[in-house]
Order: C-alpha cells, then sequence, then structure tokens
C-alpha cells in the first residue's frame, strides 16, 4: 500500500460569527471539504443547549472538526487531509464563510519523517 503524508492545519478563529448555528457550521465544512478536492463520507454535529457546537466532518482523505465558543466568539477548526486533496483551500473557505476579525494557523506536516521507512505502530 502506498503512503500517504498528510497536512494538519490547525486553526484559531477569533472574532467570527454564527457560532451557535450547527447547521450553517456543518454547510460551510462540507463546503470547504469539497473546496479542497476531497470526498466528504458523513458529518455529524452537536449544539450545546449554552451555546457553541462540536462537529466533525469525516472526509476519505481523514476529517475537519469545528468546536466552538460563542460567548468568546472564537472557534478552533481543524483540516487533517492527506493524498491529492488541498486543505489549504478548505482554509480559505473556512475564512471567506466565518469571517473571523483575526485568525492563528498552524501547519502541521503529518508523516514527513517517515516517508522513506516502512510504517511501524508506534509502543
Amino acid at each position: 500500500m502506498p503512503y500517504a503524508p498528510g497536512l494538519h492545519l490547525l486553526l484559531d478563529l477569533h472574532g467570527a460569527a454564527g457560532l451557535d448555528d450547527a447547521a450553517r457550521l456543518q454547510d460551510v465544512l462540507c463546503e470547504a471539504a469539497q473546496a479542497a478536492g476531497a470526498t466528504v463520507l458523513g458529518a455529524a454535529f452537536h449544539p450545546f443547549p449554552g451555546g457553541g457546537v462540536t462537529g466533525v466532518v469525516l472526509l476519505a482523505e481523514s476529517h475537519i472538526t469545528i468546536h466552538t465558543w460563542p460567548e468568546r466568539a472564537f472557534a478552533a477548526v481543524d483540516i487533517f487531509m492527506c493524498g491529492a486533496a488541498r486543505p489549504e483551500l478548505a482554509q480559505a473557505v473556512i475564512a471567506a464563510r466565518l469571517v473571523p476579525a483575526q485568525s492563528q494557523v498552524t501547519a502541521v506536516p503529518r508523516g514527513q519523517a517517515h516517508m522513506n521507512q516502512a510504517s511501524q505502530p508506534a509502543l
């Protein structure tokens, strides 16, 4: 089986709006996945009674998750994709749709250290 390293983008979004609307957030993350060339396998989003949403879009290429704190206008988003999917395109859609006042993105390459070695399970 060919080895497919991935890229994990960690987004901290400050000042974003609509962070208590689970249906809208699901639409945004599914749109982001499609823009990145990823295959959506399913999605689950849960709104909390006091506000906030946690959600996941399961992808053939991995996942996109979101956790929101509307009372702080903050969302934490993880975009992890492998293969030909382009997580930076998903990031652009999320930023355009949630319109944060400030954002921080941390890119974490996954699997680069062992690209030329047979994969071994970590103990």
